[in-house]
């Protein structure tokens, strides 16, 4: 009897061919077939016995048991909603949306009011919330606080949702606590650039000076882009005693963290960094009493030394730039806004920016006070760039441009905020006014979610097409006051149509509205169904 050929015997003559090696099998078992033909029954018959006789490996460790979460849990009400988020995904092809709301839009604000409640996600939800969370990286903070340490302890069986691991606001509930010092000099050592991230992060939350020691014991062993992100970690807290290790930095190799540690050591009031700065700006601007009025002089800087490059001024301007623009730029945008009252006459932010700039030097200038308020975060001099938001094209002195309005605007508190911009809308309607509204702070103030949908009205009076303000709609959809619902009941008809209209505009607009009404009401839904009794 012929011993039937191995698997390693089939598997080589596959490898080889056939007709450059024997196939080995008995004559009598080829009975007429041809050489493939044949091998490949016999590794079929070969496979089969493989499987057959394969003895079960010993069973792997059972995985510990989730963590329990002891958080109340979700309203039924609730519950079903989220499902009904999760479900939903964002249509494609681009065609109209019509009056269907866009759910994918509600789940951040959900999330986010479920997490102000404190509700622990249903466990047999954690696996979708992932799903989302992976897929839509704006959800990731919210969802993974949601989902609770249930979503770490699935991250380590399934790879795609590895990026729970990854992320500090997951990592930092297994961070060791204040009182274990050797576990956080060796996290420290030894974890993860995302773990030390969220370790000093911590730290700098609750002993900012632990933190900063921490940073100072392996600083010069860290590569450049990870001392960058553990620099830019400083900016919580930031106090007169980091100034030391800030001032140490702008030597640093690297130009990025020398241009970092400068920008923090100017934030900090009465550091030597921004005393330096502000004697350098002050010798290029000073008043000009040569004139029937007052005006502003600026001379430029003839050069920018090593002492200017140290201090994070970069010396090569971006293409199209002028040398000493960009440096004076550069100078006054680091110098403390303190510095110019005295420096101009005693004169009030309003009364400095109003002055007139010789020599055309009024935009460099002002730009770069614009810079200094929004990294200061000065509120009178946001106040004074910004101008009256009804002036012509609402273009402050200083604001160039909507970027710019938008970063001073930040400035401001959350309500002011909200009445410029609604003054804006009311003055030069929604055309410009998307960036704007989008540092306003949710829900939008009754004022600003009045202006924006009579300027949506006026629009549609207009005659024009809804699409051309989608932007904004889509805002009001996820920002305006669910209150302010009944105020759209009105709009929701189709208007007769004007001769001078856009051809069917009129249904668009009433669609659009109907839209939004419809949000709102989930919007306000969501709200009761989150409430401790679950609405009922």
């Amino acid at each position: 009897m012929t011993t039937a050929p191995t698997w390693d015997d089939l598997l080589t003559t596959a490898l080889l061919g056939t007709d450059r090696r024997t196939l080995p099998l008995d004559p009598a078992d080829l009975a007429g077939r041809e050489a493939p033909a044949a091998l490949l029954d016999a590794a079929a018959v070969a496979a089969v016995r493989r499987r057959a006789g394969l003895r079960p490996g010993p069973a792997g460790p059972r995985p510990e048991p989730a963590p329990a979460d002891t958080r109340p849990a979700l309203p039924s009400a609730a519950a079903h909603r989220l499902t009904l988020l999760l479900a939903d995904r964002p249509g494609g092809g681009g065609g109209r949306r019509g009056s269907t709301p866009d759910l994918t839009e509600l789940l951040p604000q959900w999330l986010a009011s479920a997490n102000r409640h404190g509700y622990a996600a249903p466990p047999h939800m954690v696996p979708a919330l992932l799903d989302a969370a992976r897929a839509r990286t704006d959800l990731r903070p919210a969802a993974l606080e949601f989902a609770g340490a249930r979503a770490l302890w699935l991250a380590r069986l399934n790879p795609d949702w590895r990026f729970a691991q990854r992320s500090a606001s997951g990592g930092t509930s297994a961070l060791p606590g204040a009182e274990d010092a050797e576990g956080i000099r060796r996290l420290w050592q030894e974890g993860l650039f995302a773990e030390r991230v969220a370790l000093l992060t911590a730290l700098r939350a609750r002993t900012p000076s632990a933190a900063r020691e921490l940073l100072a014991e392996t600083w010069a062993q860290e590569r450049a882009e990870d001392r960058l992100m553990f620099l830019d970690s400083l900016r919580a807290g930031l106090t007169a005693d980091d100034e030391p290790f800030l001032e140490q930095s702008l030597g640093d190799r690297s130009r990025n963290v020398r241009a970092t540690a400068a920008e923090l050591l100017c934030t900090l009031p009465g550091s030597a960094l921004a005393a330096r700065m502000a004697r350098r700006a002050a010798t290029c601007v000073a008043l000009d009493h040569t004139g029937s009025t007052a005006a502003i002089v600026v001379e430029a800087p003839a050069v920018c030394d090593p002492e200017m490059e140290r201090d994070g001024v970069t010396a090569r301007p971006p293409a199209g730039r002028g040398e000493r623009s960009w440096w004076l730029g550069q100078l006054v945008e680091s110098a403390p806004l303190d510095t110019w009252p005295d420096r101009l006459g005693g004169r009030t932010p309003e009364q400095i920016v109003a002055l007139p700039v010789t020599d055309d030097w009024q935009g460099e200038l002002h730009a770069a006070w614009c810079r200094a308020a929004v990294r200061q975060r000065d509120a009178r001099w946001a106040r004074a760039l910004l101008g009256a938001p009804s002036a012509p094209e609402a273009g402050g002195p200083g604001a160039v441009s909507l970027a710019d309005r938008a970063k001073l605007l930040a400035a401001l508190e959350a309500d002011e905020r909200a009445a410029w911009v609604a003054g804006f809308i009311a003055g030069h309607g929604l055309s410009e006014a998307f960036q704007l509204l989008g540092v306003c702070a949710l829900p939008w103030t009754a004022p600003l979610g009045r202006a924006v949908v009579d300027a949506l009205d006026i629009a549609r009076e207009a005659g024009s097409y809804p699409w051309s303000f989608s932007g904004v709609m889509g805002l009001a959809e996820r920002c305006l006051d669910p209150a302010e619902t009944a105020r759209l009941d009105s709009l929701l008809a189709v208007p007769d149509e004007r001769e001078d209209a856009s051809p069917g505009a009129g249904g668009y607009w009433a669609e659009a509205f109907q839209r939004l009404a419809t949000t709102l009401r989930l919007r306000a839904a969501m709200v009761r169904e989150l409430a401790p009794d679950g609405g009922a």
